[in-house]
């Protein structure tokens, strides 16, 4: 008994293991793990009793938590677009742009993959909408199955570090950090990571020109009546919106000073970014507006198309992320927001009906359970692990790893690599980050920074052979038979869940070099965060010894130490009048001299510091 008594932490941990590896839901193992230790440690005098009545407490502040209610808005947001045939629709247009060059198919899988995950944000959608349209037309058109299925995976997998993420939400709510900066310092890693995923295809092109062949001439639909391709006024479009992003970016801190009245003289990247793309579009649409109603058909085929298609979702998604970002909203309301534009967008386009409606809410309410029956077990197990000091057992082990910051840091995103293979992003947000986070906050480091290092170490979890979820979506609408292609009539093969697996190795690789670049360039993260107020001590000094002289006092700001058993000011020559005047109002407080303090030495400009650099 005494060796279960000094070892409690360490053996609750492993009995956690233990009921995941018996293939138990982790909810429950959660849970069942935390009640059976906490019931034991007490019968053992290890826990008080007291300890499990804070559970009920603990649980209801779970139903009562603002910030995750975005999770249900947001899913409904993609689901709705989802199931309103944007992905269809986003996939057919782009693979019309890029057609005509090589690896212009799997170009457009990746672009409309991070749309899909600014809307969406669930990355089963993703995967499986792609798989189901994009996939036939890849292999119709001779691209390799390896490189199919992972541009599929790959870029389906995006829904989870790009915003608004589900899986951000969720860490930034076991973080204690607020979900709109953790927003920010993702924005631009998951672009990165996008442009990264292209760049591998631009290579392949380049150098294994026949794995990704281009569009054929004939499934070319958008054309002109005179044979043209309609790529110039297209290009004029963009050149129009192009610059109106720029004017939007380069005077956005004049807009913001028009907007609020206060004088703005810098504007976080992030800010500029969305603000610049929500102009852009938005002239952009107003163009193709105004040629369809006024019948000039100064725009091609192919340009309106890619307007009225591409320019809705995006307007959405950038006035959802620049309301949050701005701070106009909180990302609870701007989730809501953004359900409200999906059901909008999804009427306009006359595909709201009853059924899709019973199966967007069917599907949100769903995954909205599997998260809080998570948050509810994983609440249990961290109540009775912090009771019995678990997480100062953590806070040893990995504090005393080799190599400090930098060690901590190894071993960490190894560990999440490692526990990726078995267990997703949601599992992982709630068993392993609790138990991370307070030693990365003592050891300095950035916890915003920490979590979306985090985000993109977890999103392998989706992408790795032979466990990965992404794999297994699409392995479920992959062609598993050989078939007869309706457009060629052609018998096309079936795609092996070895070719899956072999796609996905070279995109896990691409994550884990993100992974290496925001290790090694934190400012990708930290760039988009608001910079933090710092305060000069000595100036804040200065302004506390003019507020301790301030009362017209005649005697310096020191006396001399007063005898046991008199008062302090019977020695100090004080002028009387204003001394009487003084008893009779009481002075105002002054909104700069610092709170009563006890305890000061002979330096108390040294004990100020001291204790704002505590704070």
């Amino acid at each position: 008994m005494e060796f279960i008594t000094q070892n409690f932490a360490p053996l609750m941990f492993g009995g956690l293991v233990v009921f995941l590896l018996l293939g138990f839901p982790v909810a429950f193992s959660l849970g069942a793990c935390g009640l059976f230790f906490g019931f034991l440690g007490i019968e053992l005098g290890v826990l008080p009793s007291e300890l499990m009545q804070a559970l009920p407490l603990r649980i209801f502040g779970i139903m009562k938590n603002d910030t995750l209610l975005a999770v249900p808005f947001f899913t409904l947001m993609g689901l709705i677009l989802e199931r309103s045939g944007m992905a269809e629709d986003l996939l057919e247009t782009i693979g019309q742009v890029f057609g005509p060059m090589r690896g212009g198919l799997a170009f457009a899988v990746i672009l409309v993959g991070a749309l899909l995950a600014a809307t969406t944000g669930v990355v089963a959608a993703s995967v499986i909408s792609m798989g189901l349209i994009s996939l036939p037309i890849m292999l119709r058109y001779g691209y390799d199955r390896r490189v199919a299925s992972g541009v599929i995976a790959a870029s389906g997998s995006l829904a989870q570090i790009i915003p608004p993420s589900l899986v951000l939400i969720i860490m930034a709510d076991q973080l204690s950090r607020p979900v709109g900066d953790m927003y920010k310092g993702a924005f631009l890693p998951g672009f990165i990571l996008m442009g990264l995923y292209l760049g591998y295809v631009a290579l392949l092109a380049i150098f294994k020109p026949d794995r990704v062949p281009a569009l054929p001439l004939e499934a070319r639909i958008y054309r002109e009546a005179n044979g043209k391709s309609g790529y110039l006024s297209l290009a004029v479009v963009m050149a129009l919106s192009g610059l109106a992003a720029y004017f939007v970016a380069v005077h956005l801190a004049d807009i913001r000073h028009w907007y609020s009245g206060q004088p703005i003289t810098d504007v976080p990247m992030d800010e500029t970014i969305v603000i610049a793309l929500c102009g852009a579009v938005a002239l952009a649409l107003v163009l193709a507006f105004l040629n369809r109603v006024s019948g000039l058909h100064l725009l091609s085929k192919l340009a309106e198309r890619v307007t009225f298609v591409l320019i809705p979702p995006l307007l959405l998604i950038f006035l959802v992320l620049g309301t949050i970002f701005l701070g106009i909203a909180s990302p609870t309301e701007g989730g809501a927001m953004g359900a409200v534009g999906a059901f909008v967008m999804a009427l306009v386009r006359g595909r709201l009906n009853f059924g899709l409606l019973k199966q967007a809410l069917t599907s949100t309410t769903r995954l909205t359970s599997f998260a809080t029956m998570i948050l509810v077990g994983s609440t249990v197990f961290s109540l009775v692990f912090q009771g019995v000091d678990g997480s100062r057992w953590v806070e040893h082990l990995l504090i005393d790893l080799p190599g400090g910051t930098v060690g901590f840091l190894i071993f960490v995103n190894l560990l999440i690599f490692f526990l990726a293979f078995f267990l997703d992003y949601f599992e992982l947000s709630f068993i392993v980050i609790p138990l991370l986070a307070p030693v990365a906050e003592k050891m300095g480091i950035n916890l915003i920074w920490f979590g979306v290092l985090l985000a993109v170490n977890m999103q392998t979890s989706f992408m790795h052979p032979p466990f990965g979820f992404a794999l297994f979506f699409l392995r479920s609408v992959a062609p598993a038979k050989e078939y007869l292609d309706r457009v060629t009539k052609k018998m096309i093969a079936p795609v092996t869940t070895m070719q899956i697996y072999w796609g996905a190795i070279p995109f896990v690789l691409i994550q884990i070099i993100m992974v290496g670049l925001i290790i090694t360039f934190p400012q990708i993260v930290t760039g988009g965060l608001e910079k933090q107020k710092t305060y000069d001590l000595d100036k804040v000094g200065e302004q506390m010894r003019e507020s301790l002289s301030a009362p017209a006092l005649d005697a310096p700001l020191t006396a001399a130490p007063a005898k046991p058993g008199t008062s302090s000011t019977a020695n100090a020559p004080v002028n009387k009048a204003k001394a009487d005047k003084a008893h009779a109002a009481p002075a105002k407080a002054d909104p700069l001299a610092p709170p009563p303090m006890d305890g000061l030495s002979d330096d108390p400009m040294k004990d100020l510091k001291q204790s704002m650099q505590k704070q």
